[in-house]
């Protein structure tokens, strides 16, 4: 199984365990609506788990892939409260087929907009 394959398991297993065994012990996470990059796997862990929790609900769907020796780009489509959300998951992984670095561009604006408010309450809700 592939690094890719592992990250398709786990968008339709919801498997946190599984999640945190795919990442890199240093794994970079880069936001949308954050500037600097987040290192570790704890941090990348905590968004990720977060992002499937605000994004993966029943209308999310890859509808694009690019693929690359070591790395993929997913175009994903989702509907939230009404607005349309278009973004893409960037993706590379290591020899083993473990995530290390995880980019997330989505648009339009007023998605990301929605996306930092529900982000933040979800990452509030994970540290109480």
């Amino acid at each position: 199984m592939t690094g890719l394959d592992s990250w398709y398991a786990y968008m339709r297993s919801h498997d946190t365990k599984a999640l945190w065994e795919l990442l890199h012990p240093d794994a970079v996470f880069e936001s949308p609506v954050v500037h600097t990059p987040q290192r570790g796997r704890d941090i990348t862990f905590k968004y990720l788990a977060s992002a499937e929790k605000v994004l993966g609900g029943p209308g999310f769907i890859y509808v694009g892939e690019w693929r690359s020796d070591r790395g993929a780009v997913l175009e994903f489509k989702t509907m939230i409260d009404g607005i349309e959300i278009n973004g893409v998951d960037i993706i590379t992984f290591d020899s083993e087929g473990r995530i290390t670095h995880f980019k997330v561009m989505v648009r339009p604006l007023k998605a990301i907009n929605m996306l930092h408010r529900l982000m933040a309450e979800q990452l509030a809700a994970a540290q109480s």
